[in-house]
């Protein structure tokens, strides 16, 4: 029998891939439009050529009344996409769905999102949405983390090619060079009921659980608990090394290496500036104040996504 409700659903829905355009010419990326389109999705296309073409097209899309759109790259392409997508209001915000073509594909991967391609395009059109929050630092949202200090670091000083050549392992080898040179920052940080100085290694906040190309730095984080997870590695020597892993298997805010807080918000200040990534995005800033907007966007995430406290609607 002829599914007439298919097709009503097809006619009701408008979608808009929004591609980075490295990845325009990829044969995998067209043959799945093409598939897609011939069982009956009509989805138009729009080709990055700098940056901040992709919050562009977002914007443009809802200001056309499309009603999903697909943002087709890495972790940076995500983070445009989803930032033109929270200038629009929320009445007027079109769903977001994820095609992943990136190196690391943290948010994807911890999603479980399809990484191939064809895959990952039929989710994104068939998919049912669900509402999940987004971080905000200052002016920019995060849909996944924001890293400060030795990770970040890391993540910005990788160059292209050896991301290339290596994936993910790329990270871990740039930090290995790093190590040698790091120095920790100094600063305070402050929560709603707690205000602190620190030496930190590592900062991490996540609306997500996973960054640097996979990972886990926010074991504990939901997408759509309308919190932040915040994890500090604060400064150790050689001989702490035992201790710092007996608190990584058992994150709690009272770790003498390791604190781990759920916050709606933080503020951190430091004595020089440090290097933040934000979603991929590398960014500088002495002080930052990080909240959760809770409930702020409808994406299309796989029934067996992990980050999903609550049930899709």
């Amino acid at each position: 029998m002829f599914n007439f409700l298919k097709i009503i659903e097809i006619k009701l829905v408008n979608y808009r891939l929004i591609l980075n355009g490295k990845s325009a010419t990829l044969p995998q990326v067209r043959e799945a439009v093409k598939q897609v389109r011939l069982s009956g999705f009509s989805i138009e296309v729009r080709s990055t050529w700098e940056q901040g073409d992709a919050s562009l097209f977002a914007q443009e899309a809802a200001q056309q009344g499309i009603d999903r759109v697909i943002a087709a790259g890495g972790d940076g392409t995500l983070h445009e996409v989803m930032n033109g997508l929270m200038q629009v209001d929320q009445e007027q915000r079109p769903e977001m769905s994820i095609v992943p073509l990136g190196t690391a594909n943290d948010f994807a991967r911890s999603c479980n999102i399809p990484l191939d391609t064809q895959l990952a395009l039929q989710l994104a059109v068939q998919g049912k949405p669900c509402c999940i929050d987004v971080g905000k630092m200052n002016e920019d949202y995060f849909l996944n983390m924001a890293t400060a200090g030795f990770g970040a670091e890391v993540t910005v000083s990788t160059p292209t090619e050896l991301k290339k050549l290596l994936g993910g392992a790329a990270y871990s080898i740039m930090g290995l060079l790093l190590a040698f040179n790091f120095k920790p920052y100094e600063g305070n940080v402050r929560l709603p009921n707690h205000n602190y100085p620190t030496t930190a290694v590592v900062g991490a906040i996540g609306n997500g659980r996973q960054a640097g190309g996979g990972k886990v730095l926010a074991p504990k984080a939901f997408l759509d608990d309308g919190l932040l997870d915040m994890m500090i590695l604060h400064e150790f020597s050689s001989v702490d090394i035992p201790q710092v892993a007996l608190e990584l298997q058992d994150l709690s805010e009272q770790g003498q290496f390791i604190s781990y807080f759920q916050t709606p918000w933080v503020e951190f200040e430091h004595l020089r500036s440090i290097p933040i990534n934000l979603d991929g995005e590398a960014r500088q800033l002495t002080h930052a104040r990080v909240e959760v907007i809770p409930a702020a966007l409808n994406i299309i995430l796989p029934e067996n996504c992990q980050l999903l406290k609550n049930h899709q609607t």
